[in-house]
């Protein structure tokens, strides 16, 4: 499982070194893909087969479904950690993210977010508001 926030920088060649504790999860390889809010996520190599049978379960007869897959499959990138830990970060990927040299990189569970470190901070806020919001929500209702 990932968890937690980490600040870590991406290098002139574009190659980010991840978080030590995430790294066993990924010794199989993982892909590297546009994600939500401008952000990049990082599924490990079994988290991604999930997630390819999940999109390929959308109806291919809605255009909004094939646009979703051609942007999220088009912009994959297969990765291995190299023997620092690091991963490399397509030009692409990174200019869709708008990714500096400095970057927040956050388990979501079963997948990892990169975020530029200013937008990160910027969400995260707007993210806590509603997090409590949900919480109190969730309480009134008993779950």
């Amino acid at each position: 499982m990932f968890l937690g926030e980490y600040q870590h920088s991406v290098d002139d060649k574009g190659r980010l070194v991840m978080p030590s504790k995430f790294r066993q999860r990924l010794d199989d390889g993982c892909v590297v893909t546009k994600g939500q809010e401008h952000c990049l996520y990082v599924f490990p190599q079994d988290r991604w087969e999930t997630e390819v049978a999940r999109v390929n379960s959308l109806p291919r007869t809605n255009r909004r479904n094939r646009n979703y897959a051609r942007s999220f499959f088009g912009a994959a990138s297969d990765q291995d950690l190299d023997k620092q830990g690091r991963i490399q970060i397509p030009p692409a990927l990174r200019s869709f993210a708008d990714l500096g040299k400095d970057v927040v990189i956050v388990g979501v569970a079963d997948w990892i977010e990169i975020w530029d470190t200013e937008a990160w901070e910027a969400l995260s806020g707007e993210a806590d508001e509603f997090y409590a919001d949900i919480q109190e929500a969730l309480s009134e209702e008993g779950i």
